[in-house]
């Protein structure tokens, strides 16, 4: 999501606590969330879900946007965590809504995309690595996800390059431990 220096300076605007900045902001943001979600989400319609919690998110803490990153840098984060967060809700309700007597079950191949299910693998395996080890998840989402650069993920961490680096890779391993041989 690389913004323009126009919707930057309305981001900085919003965040001042300018109204009319923030309904332009989320006016020209609109179809790159969307965009970044559809990649995160295999499914339109949670990718429009994550997109529209995503929008909410930035006009609820626009204001936590203190400037010393780009607000592009920001936004990925946001959204990232939105399209992750719904997974994790969608995948608690389809839970909650299954009888007791069928197991829940992986996503019938015929019917989903290769894509698609992958994205679906990588997400429960991103799951369980942001509840068994957070800061790895943390720093691989703000470089495979944001795709922000290393020295970018030090920085947003506020830890040494060789730490984020390092991270990143014991996430990597972790990832492609959880995925099975078929992801390597």
């Amino acid at each position: 999501m690389a913004l323009d220096e126009l919707t930057e300076e309305l981001a900085r605007s919003a965040a001042a606590g300018d109204h009319r900045a923030l309904g332009e902001l989320l006016a020209r943001i609109e179809p790159d969330v969307m965009r970044h979600c559809a990649r995160i989400l295999p499914y339109h319609q949670d990718a429009e879900e994550a997109s529209q919690d995503t929008l909410l998110a930035v006009a609820r803490n626009i204001g936590r946007f203190e400037g010393r990153a780009r607000f592009s840098t920001w936004l990925h984060i946001v959204t990232a965590n939105c399209a992750r967060t719904t997974y994790r809700s969608l995948k608690r309700r389809a839970a909650e809504q299954s009888s007791d007597e069928l197991p829940m079950q992986k996503p019938d191949v015929r019917r989903v995309s290769v894509i698609a299910g992958s994205r679906l693998d990588l997400l429960d395996a991103m799951e369980a690595l942001e509840a068994d080890k957070p800061d790895l998840a943390q720093a691989l989402v703000l470089r495979d996800i944001v795709q922000l650069d290393y020295n970018e993920v030090a920085e947003q961490l506020g830890i040494p390059l060789g730490t984020a680096k390092s991270r990143i890779h014991q996430a990597r391993k972790y990832v492609q431990g959880v995925l099975g041989e078929d992801y390597r």
